[in-house]
């Protein structure tokens, strides 16, 4: 994906609320999910690129909950901890870079078909760090997807292709390195 105006380094929040999820047990298939992520710079320039997530299997409610205590307890430390010996639950790739490993994959009903949440241990891609006046990108080497899916239809969704996970007022919150994230459209499951 090419930027070529500056999107800067500044926090965006986004609420990751893990502990309060209701994840179904393990997916019994894996489903592949295909979009467009679209992101517009603060100078009015936007990009386009193609998105697939892979997710193999969902967590169950009690390793999400033991994921998130850890966290709780130990920040991104603690996280990665306790992520060692999990196998990963999928992929999440954009264009035609490297696909990252997804290592938290969780699932909940909602009124209009399903949301996915999906957080990778690194980051895919820190959106314009390659500015004069970038924000260092020590501490953004995650990465959070949310996805909308219908029960019929395409969805839509969110990515922070570089994030920094924090607990603010007791809730999970994204912190992105980019001032906004990707905008995901078109988003088609298959199995």
């Amino acid at each position: 994906m090419s930027v070529r105006q500056g999107v800067r380094g500044v926090v965006v929040g986004m609420a990751w609320v893990v502990a309060t999820m209701s994840a179904p047990g393990a997916a019994a298939a894996a489903e592949t999910f295909t979009g467009t992520a679209t992101v517009k710079t603060a100078g009015g320039a936007t990009a386009t690129a193609p998105v697939t997530v892979t997710v193999d299997r969902t967590m169950a409610q009690p390793e999400a909950d033991k994921l998130a205590a850890a966290f709780k307890t130990g920040g991104a430390a603690g996280l990665r901890k306790a992520l060692e010996g999990v196998a990963p639950t999928g992929s999440v790739q954009v264009g035609g870079g490297a696909k990252a490993r997804a290592r938290i994959t969780i699932e909940r009903a909602t009124d209009k078909g399903r949301l996915i949440t999906i957080v990778t241990d690194t980051a895919i891609l820190h959106l314009g760090a390659g500015l004069p006046d970038a924000a260092k990108k020590e501490g953004y080497d995650f990465a959070v997807l949310d996805l909308e899916v219908p029960a019929g239809g395409s969805g839509s969704g969110t990515l922070t292709p570089a994030a920094r996970l924090a607990i603010k007022g007791g809730a999970f919150v994204v912190e992105g390195y980019s001032s906004e994230p990707l905008r995901l459209t078109s988003v088609t499951a298959k199995k």
